[in-house]
């Protein structure tokens, strides 16, 4: 599998975000930063999910998307769009509950945007990386009970974690 990467592009309002690869934790400080320019003010209009590459996406990058929408429900008129054309990828979205939060499409779409390579932030200390990581999580949760059920540990096991953990080795 091809290690995780963000392109992103915004133009008028409209911002595309397009998973490449592995999408894991590891990327959290880079969604985690975006969501922050997205949402940072200015005149917001769209935002589009392009999943057409992505081979996986980990519970910590569902969490932020699901953080995108929302945020965009208090931003925006409309919902935000995932472009999803691999069927394990539209499982996935599918058993999150996305269907209710997002406009989803299975088909791929005409983006005439340049996009270009999200930067990384500085390394951000453990700790503030297991916040992002419980965060969401917390949001995954409440999407609907069975994710709530099913993250509920994780959360808890994070929470009560006495030892830091090494959260770049997780992939």
């Amino acid at each position: 599998m091809q290690e995780g990467k963000i392109l992103v592009a915004e133009n008028r309002g409209v911002y595309v975000l397009k998973f490449i690869g592995d999408v894991r934790l590891t990327l959290c400080t880079t969604i985690d930063s975006l969501l922050k320019r997205i949402f940072g003010g200015g005149d917001l209009k769209s935002v589009v999910i392009d999943l057409t590459e992505t081979e996986g996406i980990d519970s910590t990058a569902l969490g932020l998307l699901a953080k995108i929408a929302v945020n965009a429900k208090e931003a925006m008129s409309r919902k935000p769009m995932i472009v999803s054309t691999r069927d394990d990828i539209t499982r996935v979205l599918d058993s999150m509950g996305f269907d209710h939060y997002f406009n989803l499409r299975y088909q791929p779409i005409a983006l005439d945007y340049s996009l270009e390579e999200a930067p990384v932030p500085d390394d951000e200390c453990a700790d503030s990386i297991r916040q992002k990581v419980i965060d969401a999580h917390r949001i995954l949760m409440g999407l609907n009970p069975r994710n709530k059920e099913e993250f509920e540990p994780v959360v808890f096991a994070l929470e009560n974690c006495k030892v830091t953990p090494d959260f770049k080795s997780f992939h």
